[in-house]
């Protein structure tokens, strides 16, 4: 309820101070009120006033006084379109949208000497042809009159109207108007762009701006000052319920006066002012007396009070307009009560300002509000100015505005060790000798133990060294592991340091390398000599430890990896000062943020893990320190001020920052810490509560007040309503984790309970309300009222000691936007809650461009922001139970608004947002009775959980290497580091979006015949059940039993291990991924299962054997005996696996490079060899690409060229080093292939084949272009060596060594899709139908790992132009590339009868593919019929067309590129 009840509702000797104490200086809702109406005329004569109010909701509107309540409706006797004003003030007259983005604003004001007014217009569009067509209003009349005074240029069209040019001033026009003739009261007018020939109206007519009365002609008139006030309160309420200062209130109170007064001096009565400032449109007529006829002993303003302690007291509900009524009636019946027991007017108007009237409020009341069903009108967006595409970026990538450190020397040479080592490091250390630098690293490969250091010492240095079987301790090495040219003594041996073997490095440093065997030591003690000068570390020994800790030892210990390690030491390091206080930590925080910048995004992920532990109460807040609550709000003000900068300056990090602010809270340099502790005593002292518990938390407060603070003031009010129930106190404490050991864990403990008296319930209550205010406002970082609050001011009087506090509403907020607060705090609460997601959701839509501006009041936005998102998290979450009955489209517009405050919240939300324009696409559909609606539905929920994968990716990426370090620097419990993320996913919108996806997908699949399973490879299979968590990581394993596998993660490009019968998994491989295509080929069942329910009963099968019968569309399942295994053909599986196959080694026939007439069985693989075939042969609507080969036996030439003589020894040593089962061996291949030259003959050949053969040759654009094709060519003989393909040859036994492989060299065609086609049905078997799969872009992302399913169809061969669509895609992200070259693998081991070797292999282009975030939303494959019925039609007959040539089914790969079909290879079906 707003101050403004103070003349119209209120006697001025009503106005005491209590009873302004009583009314809250916010209305309900926690808008503030302004106190415009206590500065208006108190001294008139105390009289009862004709105009009275209604409440409604969380506001008072005017109203008659003998009329019943009706709806609430906004008043005013000003239309909308015409200005009301002071005249010695230039005002804004008017703001209108013309057209798109050009705006007319309208100011009007008196000139300098006041003799005439002044009408300025400003258009924003810059034109040398726009006319202000014009005219004049004089008594009313609608007839235009021509003012004399006309600005230069103006012309007299046909005596009915003024044209008048505007002046052009860049990308605006302006014009201004001089009205001298006083009896002109308006102007109307229209704007004509001449040059444009277009009009533009205010919504189909005239622009009308009223003109101020002259001040000299309204010296003899007078208005009651009761119609001064209402006037005023409109103004107010039409400004958007500004707070004013006391100057400002009077302005308004005069403005409103003028108002009226020329409202009369144009000739309305006094009566017909009264009548049109109480007018209601839908004015309710009533029958009899009214309540005022039926008793008037109770003075109307008294009954008008009563009514609002009766709806405070009932939770400040929205009342329909028959319950307002009986309301006044009921507290008409209270007073009169008190009448009838002999009490005096003036003994009641004593009670109620002091809260004494006896009220019953039913309980009907105190539980349930009445909400109206109002909604908002949400504003027309495009979605994608909500992009964002600000990624975040560490040290070390180049994209980062901060210049990245430059690793040293020493830094690249050790990183180089790593690397070749892989991820076995025990131990690195870095020592900072004066200006030079000495690292160690300790690595464990293969049960060995290697140790090496490195310095960057330009004098030779020697180590004096030894090794220790306990700490302390030199013992010699022994001969065997003393490098070359090492001096041993009695204790310890001597090596002269080397100059590294790294030719890439700049300059060389010198090196140290040693391996011992694991476990025979534990330590390395050492010194340095160099320059005759012993070299120690701080006068003691160095010390390498090379004890091994195990997985969870370095987990607990954290090492650091992938976090800004060196700002996370500086935090540890200052904890001990940060304890003393919130205010210590907030001023080491805001010292440490310009490092955390340097650090980029892991800077700002060490502060916010900090920040967090501190929120989570696992740091220390206070130890024995005493600090002034003001010192708190400051240090919050200026760290929280650093933030909001580094908002403005460094949108990558955005996201990171709103997460550091909503723990930090907002804090405030004013007085708003103070008041903390100054109200806590106001509120003792009104309350007669002075001791006890409220003595003992007073001295908390004022020792070091903490966020615990909000929770204990929430805790007392809810034991207050619950009339002193001391459980209720102790739940709302307990579920917010608040125990009675935390209470008395504080410098000042609080050891007593509260203990009430019934009669300060009232007022205990009013005033704990208040201070909520307060401890909000310094505290919470989230609140909903007191953010709003924040950002539309508020003002709190100073008493006694108390100081006042005065915040200013934040200037330019968006028209409308107070209302639309007012509107999203009165639903709040509501049950139902779409309207207040509209409204949440729209109310950061609107403040969302203000965000990206720098602004000194910025953080109040964010924290505004930032509440509302929180806000929409906690409505969302209480509207479950409204979706238990919902049907598809109500859970998918609450999806789609979750989507929505995701997106706004998120860095880096291209994909969210092309998931939410899916899932508008989808309602439209669903509401347009689309036949595919609900297929097209789930692609898009697929596609929204793989989005909500990548970000939770994100967080675990981020955030959790940080709280392990943190966590084991600060000893933080275990469980709280290991759920970290975790929790910090929860906070957000992701999660509830989850539980919306899973509530909807089972609707979806239903709705769309889809079943629980997608069956890829149907094979009955008997099994034991093994759970893992990615089929990656158990692809090298043998099973030595039938095993059917659970796994939650497979890609699709893993080998599927031996022994395994069967795959079940709930990720969605495509059919003809290279995993899928396997598993067919091995008879192993394979299936995607979408109900996590079942894929929950198969987990908890684990161990037990169970019997698998899928169908196309179903996995049955039933326990079995092992006796029956030995029947079942899983039983055979080993016994029965793939026979040896032998591969003839192919040798070099002489030539570097072939074109397609040239390829042979002896030259090149079956790839190549389709490719050529299918050319001439084929309809000329079938592209086939220009190819040319490097053949069989080019690797084997190249190595064994002279030039390339030392990457031939160094393969050789990695071979047999590979022969003897160290598979680390294998990278170290791959890297060792890449150092290739090439020899003079290779390249001048291959470039005469690819220019002979009409393909561009890469040289032809410079030597870099050339290396990049020639790596290209490396990276496919590479791949020979990758693991999936090794240890594919190994399980059917392959001689790897016989393995040769030729290079296909073809031109990319830069596809707009991309497709594979099965001409037999992989799924069913069925060689009657054509299975095919579709991407855009590139294939590679149907063929390689990338996640998400592509489109998929089937098609009869009869009837090859009616394709059905089996799914609609949810890949998020698609490839594109220049035009260029790619160089395609072709072994002899692809496609061998019995084993299917194609896809193990690497294709390269030579440059590299481009990822883009997919729109379907816009893709004519997906959203014209006819071009998807034209695309897919073509696909099925070329699979048809090829299929027929060879006679046998076929596995296709092609793209279409503006509507033309290619085909890149073919190959026979497995």
């Amino acid at each position: 309820m707003s101050n403004s009840i103070g003349h119209n509702l209120l006697h001025n000797n009503l106005l005491c101070s209590t009873v302004l104490e009583h009314q809250s200086k916010f209305n309900s809702s926690g808008i503030p009120a302004n106190s415009l109406y206590q500065a208006a005329s108190v001294n008139q004569a105390a009289r009862k006033s004709p105009v009275s109010t209604k409440f409604y909701g969380t506001s008072l509107n005017v109203r008659n006084s003998n009329l019943a309540v009706g709806k609430r409706r906004p008043v005013s006797i000003i239309p909308c379109a015409t200005l009301a004003m002071d005249p010695t003030l230039e005002q804004l007259a008017g703001k209108y949208n013309l057209e798109g983005n050009i705006e007319l604003q309208v100011t009007v004001g008196s000139s300098n000497t006041g003799s005439m007014t002044e009408v300025n217009l400003q258009v924003s569009y810059g034109t040398n042809s726009l006319l202000l067509h014009w005219g004049g209003i004089r008594d009313g009349k609608e007839k235009w009159v021509l003012p004399c005074r006309q600005p230069d240029g103006t012309k007299n069209y046909k005596n009915r109207a003024l044209r008048t040019p505007f002046s052009n001033s860049g990308s605006s026009s302006f014009l201004k108007l001089e009205i001298d003739d006083p009896a002109i009261q308006a102007i109307e007018f229209l704007i004509f762009d001449e040059g444009q020939n277009k009009w533009f109206k205010n919504n189909g007519t005239n622009f009308h701006v009223k003109l101020p009365m002259r001040k000299e002609l309204l010296q003899n008139i007078s208005v009651p000052e009761d119609l001064v006030q209402v006037q005023a309160y409109l103004r107010w309420e039409r400004k958007g319920k500004q707070m004013y200062s006391p100057e400002q209130q009077k302005e308004e109170y005069e403005a409103a006066r003028f108002e009226l007064l020329e409202e009369v001096a144009r000739g309305t009565s006094i009566e017909d002012l009264r009548a049109n400032l109480t007018r209601k449109s839908d004015r309710h007529e009533t029958k009899g007396p009214s309540i005022h006829e039926m008793n008037n002993k109770i003075p109307e303003e008294l009954v008008q009070i009563q009514s609002y302690i009766r709806w405070e007291k009932a939770g400040k509900p929205n009342y329909s307009s028959d319950q307002q009524l009986r309301e006044f009636e009921e507290a008409r019946k209270e007073l009169q009560s008190e009448l009838d027991k002999g009490v005096s007017l003036d003994e009641i108007r004593n009670k109620i300002t002091k809260g004494e009237i006896q009220t019953k409020v039913s309980d009907q009341l105190k539980s349930k509000r009445y909400f109206s069903a109002e909604r908002i009108q949400r504003k027309k967006r495009d979605l994608m100015q909500l992009l964002n595409k600000h990624l975040s970026k560490t040290v070390g990538e180049t994209e980062i505005s901060v210049e990245p450190k430059a690793l040293t020397q020493v830094e690249l040479f050790i990183k180089a060790k790593e690397e070749q080592d892989g991820d076995s490091v025990v131990n690195k250390k870095t020592y900072k000798l004066a200006d030079k630098e000495l690292m160690v690293l300790v690595t464990k490969p293969a049960g060995k133990t290697r140790i090496y250091l490195a310095t960057d010492f330009t004098e030779p240095v020697t180590l004096h060294w030894a090794l220790s079987k306990r700490a302390g301790e030199w013992l010699a090495p022994s001969s065997s592991v003393l490098p070359p040219g090492s001096v041993s003594l009695k204790e310890a041996a001597e090596t002269q340091l080397t100059t590294s073997p790294l030719a890439d490095l700049p300059y060389q440093v010198q090196s140290f390398e040693i391996e011992v065997e694991d476990g025979s030591f534990v330590g390395m003690p050492f010194v340095l000599l160099s320059n005759g000068n012993w070299i120690k570390n701080k006068g003691s020994d160095f010390y390498v430890d090379l004890c091994y800790k195990s997985k969870q030892v370095q987990k607990d210990a954290g090492d650091g990896k992938g976090t800004a390690k060196a700002l996370l030491d500086k935090i540890a390091e200052k904890e001990s000062e940060a304890q003393k206080s919130f205010m210590h930590r907030f001023n080491i925080a805001a010292d440490l943020v310009e490092q955390a910048k340097d650090a980029g995004e892991l800077g700002f992920a060490a502060i916010l893990v900090w920040m967090r532990f501190m929120a989570t109460r696992q740091l220390i807040w206070n130890k024995n320190y005493n600090v002034k609550p003001r010192e708190i709000s400051k240090a919050q003000d200026r760290l929280t001020d650093l933030l909001q900068n580094i908002y403005t300056s460094h949108p990558e990090y955005r996201e990171l920052l709103r997460m550091i602010m909503s723990t930090v809270g907002r804090g405030g340099e004013g007085d708003v810490g103070q008041r903390i502790r100054d109200e806590i005593l106001v509120i003792q002292r009104n309350n007669d509560c002075k001791g006890a518990m409220m003595e003992e938390w007073h001295q908390k407060l004022h020792n070091n007040t903490s966020p615990d603070d909000v929770i204990i003031c929430q805790a007392l009010m809810d034991y207050i309503k619950s009339d002193m129930d001391i459980s209720v106190y102790w739940k709302t404490l307990n579920e917010n984790g608040i125990t009675k050991e935390r209470l008395l864990s504080y410098d000042r403990a609080i050891h007593s309970e509260p203990n009430f008296r019934r009669d300060q319930k009232d007022s205990l209550l009013r005033d704990l309300g208040n201070y909520m205010r307060t401890l909000k406002a310094v505290h919470s970082g989230a609140d909903l009222e007191s953010a709003i609050t924040n950002c539309m001011g508020y003002r709190s009087e100073g008493k006694g000691f108390m100081v006042g506090v005065q915040i200013n509403p934040i200037p330019n907020l968006p028209s409308g936007f107070p209302e639309l607060l007012q509107f999203v705090l009165e639903h709040v609460e509501d049950r139902n809650v779409e309207a207040l997601l509209e409204g949440l959701l729209e109310a950061r839509q609107e403040i969302r461009p203000l965000l990206s501006k720098s602004n000194d009041r910025l953080k109040d936005l964010l924290f505004l922001d930032i509440a509302l998102e929180s806000t929409v998290r906690t409505a969302i979450e209480r509207g479950y139970e409204e979706l238990n009955n919902a049907g598809p489209e109500k859970i998918m517009s609450f999806i789609s608004l979750v989507l929505e405050n995701l997106a706004l919240s998120s860095d880096d939300n291209e994909d969210f947002l092309f998931c939410l324009k899916g899932w508008n696409e989808a309602l439209g559909m669903s509401k347009g009775k689309s036949d595919h609606w609900a297929l097209y539905a789930k692609s898009v929920l697929d596609r929204t959980r793989l989005s909500l994968a990548s970000k939770a990716d994100w967080y675990q990426r981020v955030l959790q290497p940080s709280a392990e370090y943190l966590g084991s620097l600060l000893s933080v419990d275990h469980w709280a580091v290991d759920i970290f993320t975790e929790e910090m996913i929860r906070a957000g919108s992701a999660a509830a979006l989850s539980l919306l996806l899973n509530r909807l997908d089972p609707v979806l699949r239903k709705t769309a015949n889809l079943g629980s399973w997608q069956v890829i490879s149907p094979v009955e299979v008997v099994g034991y059940v093994a759970v893992v968590d990615e089929l990656l990581t158990v692809q090298d394993k043998s099973y030595d039993r039938p095993t059917i596998l659970v796994a939650r993660h497979v890609r699709g490009e893993e080998e599927i291990p031996d022994g395994t019968v069967a795959v079940l998994t709930p990720d969605m491989p495509d059919v003809l991924s290279h995993v899928s295509v396997r598993a067919r080929n091995s008879k192993v069942c394979f299936a995607t299962c979408f109900d996590p329910n079942i894929l929950a009963e198969f987990q908890a099968n684990e161990g037990k054997m169970l019997r698998l019968k899928p169908t196309s569309a179903d996995v049955a399942y039933s326990e079995v005996k092992d006796s029956e295994l030995v029947d079942s053909s899983s039983a055979k599986l080993k016994e029965d696996g793939p026979s040896s196959i032998t591969l003839v080694k192919k040798q070099f026939a002489g030539r570097y490079a072939i074109t397609s007439e040239e390829f042979t069985n002896e030259m090149v693989g079956a790839k190549s060899r389709n490719i050529a075939y299918l050319k001439g042969k084929v309809p000329s609507w079938i592209g086939i690409p220009t190819s040319v080969a490097l053949p069989f036996g080019v690797f084997e030439k190249v190595l064994s060229d002279d030039i390339n003589q030392a990457v031939a020894e160094k393969l050789l040593l990695l071979k047999k080093k590979l022969g003897e089962d160290d598979y680390s061996a294998l990278r170290e291949i791959r890297e060792t292939v890449l150092q290739l030259e090439a020899p003079s003959p290779l390249v001048q050949e291959l470039k005469t084949k690819m220019k002979s053969s009409g393909m561009p040759w890469p040289g032809d654009e410079g030597e870099q272009r050339w290396e990049q094709a020639w790596m290209a060519i490396k990276k496919v003989w590479a791949s020979k060596w990758n693991e999936r393909a090794y240890f594919s040859t190994r399980k059917v036994k392959l001689d790897h060594d016989y393995l040769c492989m030729a290079v296909l060299v073809q031109e990319v065609i830069n596809a707009d899709y991309a497709f594979v086609i099965h001409t037999t049905n992989p799924s069913s078997g069925d060689s009657s139908e054509i299975y095919a799969e579709v991407v855009k872009g590139l294939g590679e992302t149907l063929v390689g790992a990338y996640p998400g399913r592509s489109m998929s169809f089937v098609t009869k061969k009869s009837n090859l132009n009616a394709p059905q669509v089996l799914g609609y895609p949810s890949k998020p992200i698609g490839l594109f590339i220049r035009r260029s070259i790619i160089f395609r693998s072709d072994s002899n081991g692809e496609d061998l009868e019995g084993y299917a070797g194609a896809g193990l292999y690497d294709s390269v282009p030579m440059d590299e593919e481009e990822k883009v975030v997919l729109d379907y939303s816009s893709d004519p494959l997906i959203m014209d019929g006819n071009f998807r019925q034209s695309i897919l039609s073509s696909i099925g007959r070329a699979g048809h067309e090829i299929e027929e040539l060879y006679g046998t089914p076929q596995d296709i790969e092609g793209v279409i590129k503006e509507g033309k079909l290619y085909v890149v290879q073919t190959r026979p079906q497995m």
